[in-house]
């Protein structure tokens, strides 16, 4: 863990990076790859002026030779938005805003989180799957043809399911293909759900709707009956769905090796250590709330929940805005006891083994501070299911007049209080720090980051007024810092 933090001056001159670059599309396939006509169809018939074209970092070699060709089939200007400010994944709305842009198309993978500010058309990569391999890892790892199964697969491959479909569907009549929406009406690609769409409540299937999928359950089952089966690579959405639906059993098919195999992920295992994060966040007196994104809908309301939660669980609390996330700036702030992610589904569940402290998820966050809220199967990767009127919201426990909860540390063995901040807090008339007391004139100390500040030995630069001797200016060094000219050659 040391390398992120301190490395050697050469390793940067000397890294070697591997770049796999892509060719670019041949002009005959780049219409029906990158569904120009429909997207030109798509802003003549709403008048869009300015449309901003979000590519993810392997397309955009393309990106030119699209522009060009949208802005020849239709009067509209485009902007290519080529850096977003977090994952690629998701709808970058604010740099599109920057440029005026009326609506977006978002290209290659997607994880289909609602927004809400600009109209959005999805155009997904259409990837190449072989039918018959797929088919016949499928009839391997699928014995059984009157087993409960549930087809999921990445979005860019969704081109593909309609066939496969219909090569498995007379063998398997128990199999369920997922569909491809996304809530609100700012999606054009593509299904949407609103009160026209939404299933009626006389169907006695099973309708639900989950990271922009829709799937029908038959009547009398459970999503816990059916096993899964994934098309795609390994990544981010299929470990968003282990996670999610971590009591089902997940076979997968990689159509770039074309093999299949069952998932032996030990979810368990990754559970548990989800666990031990969330008692690093119950211990945590310091936390820094890390917004990751700025275009999935309701991410101001979580925040403020947050902010309101963590308030009464007598924890503080800062706000971090820093797009892309890596070691060395999350390692610049040393009293932050530990993280918490806003960002969409798929990037909230964040390596931390190598950052000097942990990254958690607002529901982990939420069950190290709602007493109410207890950790079990059940794992919300979707912070807006945690919102008032969300599937998975629990109101945080009331707090009663001198309750102070106390429990032990599963980590250092100590005790630890709760609802430090059932009182205002009272200004100590020695100076500027915060005293907290209850009711029964306990005083809690507050470790915030001005705390944690107060106990270094080098705070930063000290005036020092009226201590420092006047002195006549004198001439100081030369040369740069790793070789200043009165400085003994090593």
């Amino acid at each position: 863990m040391a390398d992120p933090f301190s490395s050697s001056s050469e390793t940067v001159i000397q890294r070697v990076v591997d770049v796999s670059l892509k060719e670019n599309t041949p002009a005959e396939k780049l219409v029906e790859l990158y569904q120009i006509t429909k997207t030109c169809a798509f802003i003549s018939e709403h008048h869009f002026g300015k449309v901003a074209l979000q590519f993810p970092d392997e397309l955009l070699v393309d990106s030119a030779a699209v522009a060009a060709e949208i802005e020849r089939n239709s009067r509209a200007k485009t902007f290519i938005l080529g850096d977003t400010s977090y994952g690629s994944c998701c709808v970058d709305e604010i740099a599109a805003e920057h440029v005026g842009a009326d609506c977006i198309v978002h290209y290659g993978n997607a994880c289909l989180s609602p927004s809400k500010r600009l109209p959005v058309m999805y155009v997904f990569e259409k990837r190449t799957l072989d039918m018959e391999k797929c088919a016949a890892s499928f009839r391997e790892l699928y014995a059984d043809t009157q087993t409960h199964i549930l087809l999921l697969y990445d979005v860019n491959y969704d081109h593909a399911i309609g066939d496969l479909l219909t090569l498995l569907s007379p063998e398997y009549p128990n199999l369920v293909a997922t569909e491809l929406v996304v809530e609100g009406e700012n999606c054009y690609s593509h299904a949407r759900i609103n009160k026209e769409t939404r299933p009626s409540e006389d169907d006695n299937s099973q309708t639900i709707c989950q990271f922009g999928r829709r799937f029908s359950l038959k009547s009398g089952s459970s999503l816990t009956d059916y096993r899964m089966f994934y098309v795609g690579p390994e990544g981010a959405t299929l470990r968003n769905f282990m996670m999610t639906w971590n009591r089902c059993l997940f076979c997968s098919f990689d159509p770039a090796s074309m093999t299949g195999r069952v998932e032996s992920v030990n979810v368990n295992r990754a559970l548990m250590k989800r666990y031990y994060a969330i008692e690093r966040a119950k211990d945590a007196n310091v936390v820094g709330i890390l917004v990751g994104t700025l275009g999935v809908a309701d991410y101001l309301a979580i925040i403020q929940q947050l902010k309101e939660t963590l308030h009464r669980a007598g924890k503080k609390s800062y706000m971090f805005a820093m797009g892309k996330l890596n070691v060395p700036k999350l390692a610049n702030f040393l009293e932050i006891d530990i993280f918490v992610l806003i960002a969409c589904p798929e990037n909230s569940l964040l390596d931390s083994s190598m950052f000097y402290k942990p990254v958690v998820t607002p529901f982990e966050m939420e069950v190290a501070c709602n007493r109410k809220r207890e950790w079990s199967e059940e794992y919300v990767t979707d912070f807006r299911h945690l919102l008032p009127g969300g599937q998975s919201h629990v109101p945080m426990a009331d707090q009663q007049e001198g309750d102070d909860e106390t429990d032990v540390s599963l980590i250092t063995g100590a005790l630890r209080s709760r609802n430090l901040l059932s009182a205002e807090p009272v200004v100590s008339s020695f100076g500027s720090s915060v005293v907290l007391r209850n009711q029964t004139t306990t005083v809690a100390d507050a470790n915030s980051a001005a705390t944690f500040l107060a106990g270094r030995s080098w705070r930063g630069l000290e005036q020092k007024l009226g201590e420092t001797p006047v002195v006549k200016a004198v001439q100081g060094r030369r040369g740069i810092a790793i070789a200043y000219e009165d400085e003994g050659a090593s």
